[in-house]
C-alpha cells in the first residue's frame, strides 16, 4: 500500500506557475504581485453532507476546487494558489487518480498553483483554502449595495438543485434536462471572468452556494438595506424545459442551493455596462430585483403586482 507521502508525490505533484515553493517543505512561498492584495478562503465538502459517497471522484475533485475559485470570483479577485486538505478512508489510488484528474482540470482551466495541503485517514473530507489576487482597495464585497440599485444573478440559479433532486428520486425530468441539471450539481462553473469584469460596475456581490434568497440576505445584512424581488423576472423557462412543475422550479431557483453563480447589485444607471458585460461573456444576466431603502425587509412582487414577504430561506449547515 503507497504511502501518505508516495500518494502526494504520485497525484497531487505538479508543476506550478506562480509559486516561489510549493509542496515538500513546511509551508509554501507566495509572492502576491505589487499593488495587489491577497482573497483568501476556505471551503469543506463532507461525505454524506455535501456530496453522495458514490460520487464519480473525477467530479468530485472538480467541484472541490471549483466551489473555492468561485468564492474569489465573487471578489472579483483572480484565483491563483490552493492548499487542499484530504481525509481518506484508505488509500485507494483507483479513488484518488480521478479526483486528482479533476482537481487538476479546474485548476488548468483558472490557472491555480496547488501549493500545498495535507492528508490523513478519516471519514471522506475535502478542504480547499484558495488565495487570489485582488488590486488593492478593489475587491467587490457584500457591503456596497444602496437602495435603488439593480439586482443581477448571472447562468441559471436552480439546476443544481434540481439535479440534486432528480437524484434523490424527488423529480421527474427528461432525460436531456436530468443530464444538464445533474452536470450543474457536479460541475459546477466559477464565473471568475463575470466577477473580474464587474470591478466598476457591480456595488456588492456574493457567489450563490446556499440558496438565492438566503445569500441574497448577506447582501441586505451587509449594505444595510432591503430588496424586492419580480418573480416575473426569475430565469425559470430552463428549469421548466428540464421538466420541473413551476412550484419546484420556483423553489429551486429561489431556495435551492450549490449554483455558484454570481448575485451582484449595480447602479440603474450601469445597466447597458451589465448588458455588454454579459454580450462580451457568452453568459445570461438576469436582472430581477431591487435594493431597497427597508433594510432587512425582503419582499416578492407576485405576477399580478401583489407585494409579499419571501416564505423560503436557503441553507443552514445547523438549521
Amino acid at each position: 500500500m503507497p504511502s501518505e507521502f508516495d500518494l502526494i508525490r504520485r497525484h497531487f505533484t505538479r508543476p506550478t506557475r506562480h509559486t516561489d515553493l510549493a509542496g515538500g517543505d513546511d509551508a509554501a512561498l507566495l509572492r502576491a504581485r505589487p499593488g495587489m492584495q491577497l482573497a483568501v478562503s476556505t471551503d469543506m465538502l463532507v461525505a454524506g453532507t455535501h456530496f453522495f459517497a458514490d460520487t464519480d471522484p473525477e467530479d468530485l475533485g472538480w467541484k472541490t476546487l471549483a466551489v473555492n475559485v468561485s468564492d474569489l470570483a465573487a471578489m472579483g479577485a483572480a484565483p491563483r494558489w490552493a492548499f487542499l486538505a484530504l481525509a481518506l478512508p484508505g488509500a485507494d489510488e483507483a479513488w484518488i487518480a480521478p479526483f486528482a484528474r479533476g482537481l487538476f482540470a479546474c485548476a488548468d482551466v483558472h490557472g491555480v498553483d496547488l501549493a500545498g495541503g495535507d492528508t490523513t485517514r478519516g471519514p471522506l473530507t475535502l478542504s480547499v483554502t484558495i488565495v487570489g489576487e485582488v488590486a488593492q482597495g478593489r475587491a467587490i464585497t457584500r457591503g456596497g449595495g444602496r437602495a435603488g440599485d439593480d439586482l443581477w444573478v448571472s447562468g441559471q440559479p436552480g439546476m443544481a438543485a434540481l439535479g440534486l433532486a432528480a437524484l434523490r428520486g424527488e423529480a421527474a425530468l427528461t432525460p436531456a434536462g436530468r443530464a444538464a441539471c445533474v452536470a450543474a450539481l457536479q460541475r459546477p462553473q466559477p464565473r471568475v471572468a463575470l466577477g473580474l469584469a464587474l470591478h466598476g460596475v457591480a456595488s456588492a456581490m456574493l457567489d450563490v452556494s446556499d440558496g438565492l434568497l438566503g445569500d441574497l440576505g448577506h447582501i441586505l445584512e451587509c449594505s444595510a438595506t432591503g430588496a424586492t424581488l419580480e418573480l416575473a423576472a426569475l430565469p425559470l423557462d430552463a428549469l421548466l424545459h428540464a421538466g420541473a412543475d413551476p412550484t419546484l422550479a420556483q423553489r429551486c431557483l429561489l431556495a435551492g442551493g450549490d449554483d455558484y453563480e454570481l448575485l451582484f447589485a449595480a447602479p440603474a444607471a450601469r445597466r447597458d455596462a451589465v448588458a455588454d458585460i454579459g454580450t462580451r461573456l457568452g453568459l445570461a444576466l438576469h436582472r430581477i430585483g431591487t435594493l431597497t431603502d427597508s433594510p432587512g425587509a425582503l419582499r416578492l412582487r407576485t405576477r399580478d403586482g401583489e407585494l409579499v414577504p419571501a416564505t423560503c430561506s436557503g441553507y443552514d449547515h445547523f438549521g
